[in-house]
């Protein structure tokens, strides 16, 4: 019989042992960059539970019903026992289906499948999405834990290639979806793999469990791109000419030990081509004049950068040639009333950014980033366009012109108008339009009553103004006494006003006292400086004089009243202090020397009585020695 060499039998004890090292490993997501999916599960969606999964993929039960302990379905719901109904995971899935397992009694494996075409000497990440459906606090406090341990097996089922344990995952109030992921790699000459997966808790009330959205992916280095200044991307306006870079790979060798690479080029970042021979890791870039987009594939070994089941991708790195923006486009000039705020708009795509400046080239920058404008004077302005990623100004400015109209020039007014007649207001503006606060539209108005008017004038811009107009009523006078003090005639009124005053109709003084004034009949007026009426009325002015001097020298030694010749009959009486009639006399006998029974009275002031016809006036005065 053959035997193995010691040498091949130590070689192969250390294969196992370093195998069965790394299929212990832990759970774990890729931590460089991952390729496009290569193989996906997400169960399908729909209503009617099933299909059944291939033989051979699971020792359970199939049902379409509910699936009691050891059996499986795959479902839209989760509604079964008290179990939380949830939705698969599967983003976008309208009815999405997910593979539904009620743990056997026996821990266990309980899903098995091959996933092929991958490529040898490639690290993979391989990951799923689970979930408790149990609710805290069923099976009275005492639910079993999920706890499922991945497996990831060589194509011949006996080389463990890598595997971990989710660990205990406990009921919760709100069940939530949670994703694990391990990474392994293939062995030279291998191109598939068994993935399994293993209840590691006995079934019961609890350990009850969902499954979706199983997915492999290539895994490899983070790969960064930059220029050769460390830039990580370059935006210039197309006015600057064109463009060329040394880009440079930078792989962070978390996964990779060696890097095989393929450069390409897209003008949309959409589809990529290969760069013919840019199989380095530093690229130069031709001379571009539009937008580019450039990454590069990379691999751990050269026969599988161009498999794309095999590399990874690096970032992208772009070369964003910016093209000039168009002008904005003029909403219109604007035209306003010069008490109004005024705001110039332009068009311009969303991408832009608009300033305003005071000249269509060059000039003082007024507003930056703004579609709309509201300058305080009148004047032409102009507004340009600008790439929000790179100064890159449009070729020209769009003018965008304001004219502030003036206002109809109205003044305010005080007038005044008299008593008992009409007043006319006016606009005092022709070529306008008027609203009055009475209601009226014309140019004048009439009115009878003090107050406050306005008038509104609108000229063919529409611009309008406001006068007001304070109207003063001036009343007539109206007398209230008129009064004799000795000589002076004193006048009264009942109102007041700018009054006037006369004794003769012709002659006026301001003052309502008329002093020195002879006894006699007058014809006292009253009238308003402004002409807004005249009181006329007869008076009769009675003088006793208040004091006379009866010493003997002819002057001024008797009492005599004045301005009573035009009466029938005329009575005068004096009494002292103590009401004692001194003196009577009537008619031409009607004056006192200041004697009584011959003898002269002392110093002192006595009273009168007067009787004329029937008008009887009383007072007082002084006898002087």
């Amino acid at each position: 019989m053959n035997t193995k060499s010691p040498k091949y039998f130590l070689c192969f004890v250390l294969f196992l042992v370093l195998a069965a090292v790394k299929g212990r490993a832990q759970l774990g997501f890729c931590t460089g960059s991952s390729g496009d999916p290569i193989f996906t599960e997400d169960f399908g969606s729909g209503t009617v539970d099933g299909p059944e999964l291939p033989p051979g993929t699971t020792t359970y039960n199939f049902t379409t019903g509910t699936p009691n302990d050891g059996d499986y379905t795959i479902s839209s719901t989760t509604n079964y026992f008290d179990w939380q109904n949830v939705q698969d995971h599967t983003p976008g899935d309208t009815n999405g289906k997910a593979f539904i397992v009620n743990a056997s009694f026996t821990a266990g494996e309980f899903y098995q499948r091959a996933v092929t075409g991958l490529c040898e000497n490639t690290t993979y990440e391989f990951s799923s999405w689970l979930i408790n459906l149990q609710r805290t606090g069923g099976c009275d406090g005492n639910n079993i834990p999920i706890n499922v341990r991945y497996q990831i097996w060589d194509e011949t089922d006996t080389n463990l290639l890598a595997q971990g344990d989710t660990g205990n995952i406990q009921a919760m109030t709100t069940a939530a979806w949670q994703q694990f992921a391990l990474v392994f790699q293939t062995l030279p000459g291998q191109t598939s793999v068994i993935l399994k997966m293993r209840n590691n808790s006995n079934g019961g009330c609890g350990n009850d469990l969902a499954i979706d959205d199983i997915v492999f992916k290539s895994c490899g280095d983070s790969v960064s791109v930059a220029t050769d200044q460390a830039e990580d991307f370059i935006v210039t306006c197309e006015n600057q000419g064109s463009v060329s870079a040394i880009l440079v790979a930078n792989p962070d060798n978390s996964i990779f030990s060696t890097h095989a690479y393929q450069w390409q080029e897209s003008t949309d970042n959409q589809v990529w081509t290969d760069v013919p021979g840019e199989t380095s890791n530093t690229f130069t870039t031709p001379l571009i004049n539009s937008t580019r987009f450039y990454r590069v594939k990379v691999a751990e070994d050269p026969i599988n950068v161009s498999n794309d089941l095999c590399n990874v991708l690096s970032d992208v790195f772009e070369i964003n040639i910016v093209p000039i923006p168009p002008p904005p486009t003029n909403n219109g000039d604007v035209s306003v009333c010069e008490n109004e705020t005024a705001t110039l708009i332009v068009d311009s795509a969303d991408i832009y950014s608009v300033n305003w400046y005071d000249a269509p080239t060059g000039g003082n920058l007024l507003l930056e980033n703004n579609r709309e404008f509201s300058p305080t004077e009148a004047g032409t302005y102009y507004a340009e366009a600008n790439s929000s990623e790179v100064d890159c100004p449009s070729a020209t400015r769009t003018a965008v012109t304001l004219t502030f109209n003036p206002l109809p020039q109205v003044f305010d007014s005080t007038e005044t108008f008299c008593e008992g007649d009409t007043a006319f207001l006016s606009a005092e503006i022709d070529n306008v339009s008027y609203t009055w606060s009475t209601g009226e539209t014309t140019r004048d108005i009439s009115v009878n009553a003090p107050g406050e008017y306005s008038v509104t004038v609108t000229d063919s811009n529409g611009c309008s103004s406001t006068r007001t107009i304070t109207l003063n009523q001036i009343d007539a006078p109206r007398l209230d006494s008129i009064t004799s003090n000795g000589r002076s005639i004193i006048i009264t009124t009942q109102n007041s006003g700018d009054f006037e005053y006369s004794l003769d109709g012709s002659s006026f003084q301001d003052s309502p006292v008329f002093e020195a004034v002879t006894g006699g009949p007058y014809t006292i007026s009253i009238r308003d400086k402004t002409n807004c009426g005249i009181v006329t009325t007869d008076y009769l002015h009675i003088v006793v004089p208040n004091f006379f001097t009866p010493n003997g020298d002819t002057s001024n030694d008797l009492l005599i009243p004045e301005g009573i010749e035009s009466f029938n009959n005329v009575e005068l009486s004096i009494y002292d202090r103590y009401g004692k009639l001194l003196k009577f006399g009537s008619g031409t006998n009607a004056s006192w020397d200041g004697n009584f029974l011959g003898a002269p009275m002392p110093e002192s002031d006595y009273w009168y009585r007067i009787k004329l016809d029937t008008l009887v006036r009383t007072g007082h005065f002084t006898l002087k020695r």
